[in-house]
């Protein structure tokens, strides 16, 4: 695929100006402009106006997305804390039962997710794959977004009345369902209103926000376990589910008049957003020749897929994922730790407040990752640093005898490369950044694909008594000493660095 072009930066509205604005100059727009490397724009300081409109965006739009994300990532991932705080006995919890908690959420979650609801019309060849879909195309993301997170929110409230794991099957399978179109929705959101300058630290920032939500489920379920535990009757675990979802439902609401929709269609409840806000957006949407979206036909469908780049970010993206696992099961290594006359190692409130400290350093890397991302603006390089680094405590935990210390740091430097998503995300925007459909399907599919991966792996385990990403690779009935996991993960990263280094080859040699 040849490169377009070279793309300028048109002059405000209403002023003449005697040149081709394509064959304008960066020094006859600004002395210190320069030339955008991916789109071919000419990249200038940003006026007064600009600058005050994007601390809007962050303001509102972001700050937003963030706060939904804490809340999403906390609702997924409150059953971890809850079952090291007394779901497990209480409810007689066994084997890999814990296991399937997941894989109902991921088997909601793909299903409603195949492709991001929020880009393709009804008429779409794809629409009778993609239930949530049929709405989002009558219905504004600004109305859909936060009907769906008002769905979970009650769903989580629900799951504080369960009494059997039948019943968590079911509920978390539903809460799955609910929030796939949350993260790529508001990918898509800030894609359409960042510039590829901003973007990178944005999607950091929102990514983040899982960590977020990590260190509040602890710091929540410590707090509520030690102040709410047995009051009224209630277990403490059962009050995490009902103060996790009154939060989710009551933000929920503001989304009606936080999310801005689309510069094109911009919210008319919007009351933040002013005509010449919007007029800038899409100012600033024709300066980077971002497009915006379009019908989705079957001939974006090919075209996409006569690309190499759809291929290789569709393997990465999962890959990438995969690979970073093992964080999430430090807290059962630490619930397995015994002492020498066999009591636990570390209580309750420990197990839930130590991985704080990994989810504190998830968020300084990713931010500091999105930055160096969009400063150097380079990616591909970013994501090799983690993927190198995250050998090492792989390495360590697949040797296993080592000392008790070396497995701690192990746990805690897994988290230093979990932020590979933001910088592949910009990454792929950077690939394709005059195809908005191309783009989205890619990002849609790349995540509904990982999703996939994890559904058809557990059906391997149903049918062969093998296990995967939860119960092929990480069963829990293996804690704290995985058989095979760590090595897995060993062979995953080896294969993000293949992939990173023939992703940049394909961008050197046909996008650019």
């Amino acid at each position: 695929m040849n490169r377009p072009p070279s793309i300028t930066a048109l002059p405000p509205p209403g002023e003449p100006h005697d040149e081709d604005p394509d064959t304008l100059k960066p020094s006859a727009v600004d002395p210190s402009a320069s030339i955008d490397p991916h789109t071919g724009a000419v990249i200038g300081k940003k006026s007064a106006a600009e600058r005050k409109f994007v601390s809007r965006l962050d303001a509102v739009l972001l700050v937003y997305t963030c706060i939904s994300q804490v809340l999403k990532y906390l609702d997924q991932q409150n059953i971890t804390n809850a079952y090291v705080s007394g779901l497990k006995e209480d409810l007689n919890i066994q084997g890999n039962q814990y296991n399937y908690f997941t894989t109902w959420f991921n088997v909601g979650y793909a299903l409603f997710l195949i492709a991001s609801p929020l880009y393709l019309p009804v008429r779409s060849p794809l629409t009778p794959l993609q239930p949530s879909q049929i709405i989002i195309t009558r219905v504004r993301p600004s109305w859909w977004l936060p009907s769906l997170e008002f769905c979970w929110g009650c769903l989580t409230i629900g799951l504080s009345q369960v009494t059997n794991y039948k019943q968590i099957y079911v509920l978390r399978a539903f809460v799955g369902a609910f929030e796939a179109s949350a993260y790529p929705g508001a990918i898509m959101l800030l894609m359409s209103w960042y510039t590829p300058r901003e973007m990178a630290l944005r999607i950091a920032m929102y990514h983040s926000c899982q960590s977020l939500g990590l260190m509040l489920s602890g710091a929540l379920q410590t707090a509520i376990y030690e102040s709410l535990n047995g009051h009224s009757g209630v277990a403490g675990w059962r009050w995490m589910f009902i103060v996790d979802g009154i939060m989710t439902v009551v933000w929920s609401l503001l989304g009606l008049v936080f999310i801005p929709d689309f510069p094109t269609k911009p919210n008319p409840w919007a009351f933040w957003l002013r005509p010449h806000h919007v007029e800038m957006a899409r100012e600033r949407t024709t300066r980077f020749r971002r497009t915006d979206n379009k019908k989705f036909t079957l001939k974006t469908i090919v075209r996409t897929l006569r690309q190499p780049l759809f291929y290789l970010f569709v393997a990465l993206y999962p890959s990438s994922v995969l690979a970073q696992q093992g964080y999430n099961y430090f807290s059962l290594f630490l619930k397995a730790l015994k002492n020498p006359d066999g009591t636990p190692t570390w209580s309750t409130a420990a197990v839930n407040a130590i991985p704080i400290g990994g989810a504190a350093i998830i968020c300084v890397t990713v931010w500091v990752y999105g930055f160096m991302s969009d400063y150097f603006q380079t990616r591909w390089l970013i994501v090799m640093g983690q993927a190198i680094f995250a050998l090492i405590p792989c390495i360590i935990m697949s040797i296993w005898n080592v000392p008790l210390g070396a497995k701690y740091f192990a746990y805690f430097a897994s988290y230093l490369s979990v932020a590979t998503a933001p910088p592949l995300f910009a990454w792929l925007s950077d690939c394709c950044p005059h195809d908005a459909e191309q783009r989205a399907f890619i990002l849609g599919f790349s995540i509904a694909f990982y999703y996939a991966v994890a559904l058809f792996l557990h059906w391997v385990w149903l049918t062969n008594s093998g296990a995967w990403s939860n119960v092929l690779i990480w069963p829990t009935v293996e804690v704290p000493h995985y058989l095979h996991a760590w090595q897995t993960c060993i062979a995953l990263w080896v294969l993000v660095i293949i992939l990173l280094c023939a992703l940049r080859y394909t961008e050197l040699k046909y996008i650019r």
